[in-house]
């Protein structure tokens, strides 16, 4: 038994196998972990000894003799719902992987049975809270890491949320930029049985093409040049808890290819490396892009669209849950108090929070952020009116008028490249401000039209000493 297996000695295990060898390779193995098994052969045993007896975990066969282990799962998931079910499937049978987790499996094994890989299952499925999930367990998480929000919107996603932390399927969080779809899986990772374990987020449209394969297998020393040391990559730094892939539709299709077999294997191999390594790393992906389309237009491999795709939560845009944004905005502007070391906290008037309520957020919770954080910058005094909310986009404007159009809804800029240079010219200008006052705040930040407080916190955002 293995120092990290939890205490098994009251739970209780049903294998469900027309195999004989098959279920007695898995009682031997799971007897030692110190659980209590009962092994049975067809789905109408299986069944009755449900009927008879509640289990911690259940392992069935995709196979029986009287039906289908997917029958069986189905069955457990309304019946049963506090007992997590794996499905042992053929070796690289991915279609029969895929819908037993969709029909609500927590896991798959695939024969011929791999112990290692069984005792982990069997340790993350034990790990789960025996009376399934709390209505709204998301309430006991610090303020900091919830998904804010008590519309029915957000209600049922927190909901959603609760269920899928219980199962190990591959997840695809949908939804605009700005939703928080980051913030939504590692909420499904620390509701989960993995959240102990490693948290591994990544920007797929961050990495550089020619260090893609590196960056996610890792490599070997000396498999090309400048690998002066073995690495370990993205997947083994997750190894045991969730790999994020957000911006999955940036991947090009070769890395595509290759991520899919790493998802089948269960394997990586580094680059420059003979062995694969097995990693036990769950994942979920995400984009604000349509992943279907990008299967229509030939950018995006279907059958890893497939293997990505077993479950999709979608994230909702603000404008769907408008009546949210009040409790947002307290929330943020709490967290701007604390970071610009405020004597007061900064209150939205009725007028200006009615203009937040009337707003379209292309850029979602994001830009709501960005908007309060420039309001309580330019504000003089604790309450900020609709004036500093500067609700209008510009630059939206300005392009339409340019071609003679009607100004459309502003849209979320996606990249850091404008931003960058945007700060660079602010940079520049209150340098070159201080250098012509001799460096005297009060003075610079009349120079430059804007508050001395407002000085002090750009000074402070760009490190400008």
């Amino acid at each position: 038994m293995s120092d990290n297996t939890p205490d098994n000695h009251t739970h209780r295990a049903l294998i469900v196998d027309d195999e004989a060898d098959i279920r007695e390779l898995v009682e031997i193995t799971l007897t030692r972990m110190g659980l209590t098994t009962e092994a049975v052969g067809t789905l109408a045993e299986a069944r009755a000894c449900l009927d008879r007896q509640t289990y911690d975990l259940c392992l069935t066969d995709m196979r029986l003799p009287d039906g289908n282990g997917i029958d069986l799962v189905r069955h457990i998931d309304a019946e049963h719902p506090g007992c997590p079910v794996a499905v042992i499937t053929a070796y690289g049978n991915t279609e029969a992987a895929v819908e037993s987790l969709k029909a609500g499996a927590f896991d798959f094994v695939s024969k011929p049975l791999d112990v290692n890989v069984l005792r982990r299952l069997v340790d993350q499925a034990l790990k789960l809270d025996r009376d399934g999930p709390r209505k709204d367990p998301d309430r006991a998480a610090p303020k900091a890491t919830r998904l804010l929000g008590d519309t029915d919107a957000m209600r049922a996603l927190r909901a959603t949320i609760a269920k899928l932390a219980r199962s190990q399927a591959p997840i695809y969080v949908s939804g605009e930029s700005g939703t928080g779809k980051e913030l939504v899986a590692r909420t499904i990772h620390t509701q989960g049985p993995r959240a102990n374990m490693s948290f591994v987020p990544v920007n797929c449209g961050a990495i550089p093409e020619e260090l893609m394969e590196s960056e996610f297998f890792g490599h070997v020393k000396g498999a090309f040049t400048g690998a002066s040391r073995d690495k370990s990559g993205l997947f083994a730094a997750a190894d045991g808890g969730t790999l994020f892939l957000d911006e999955i539709a940036e991947l090009p299709l070769q890395m595509q290819v290759k991520l899919l077999r790493a998802l089948q294997e269960r394997a990586v191999r580094p680059v420059g490396s003979e062995q694969e390594i097995q990693v036990d790393t769950r994942i979920i992906c995400a984009t604000h892009k349509s992943l279907a389309e990008e299967v229509a237009r030939g950018r995006f491999r279907e059958d890893l669209y497939y293997r990505l795709n077993v479950i999709e939560l979608r994230v909702p845009p603000l404008r769907e849950r408008a009546a949210d944004i009040p409790t947002l905005a307290d929330y943020i502007l709490e967290g701007l108090t604390r970071k610009l070391d405020l004597e007061e906290q900064p209150r939205l008037t009725d007028a200006a929070l009615a203009a937040l309520n009337g707003y379209h957020f292309p850029g979602n919770v994001r830009e709501l952020e960005n908007i309060l954080e420039r309001a309580v910058t330019l504000c003089e005094s604790p309450e900020i009116t609709p004036d500093y909310l500067r609700l209008e986009s510009p630059l939206a404007a300005a392009t339409a008028e340019a071609n003679g159009q009607t100004p459309a809804p502003p849209q979320p800029d996606n990249g850091a490249p404008l931003e960058n240079r945007l700060e660079e010219i602010e940079r520049q200008s209150i340098i070159e401000a201080l250098e012509t006052t001799r460096y005297n705040k009060t003075k610079a930040a009349r120079h430059l039209g804007i508050s001395f407080r407002a000085l002090r916190y750009r000074l402070k955002k760009l490190g400008i000493e």
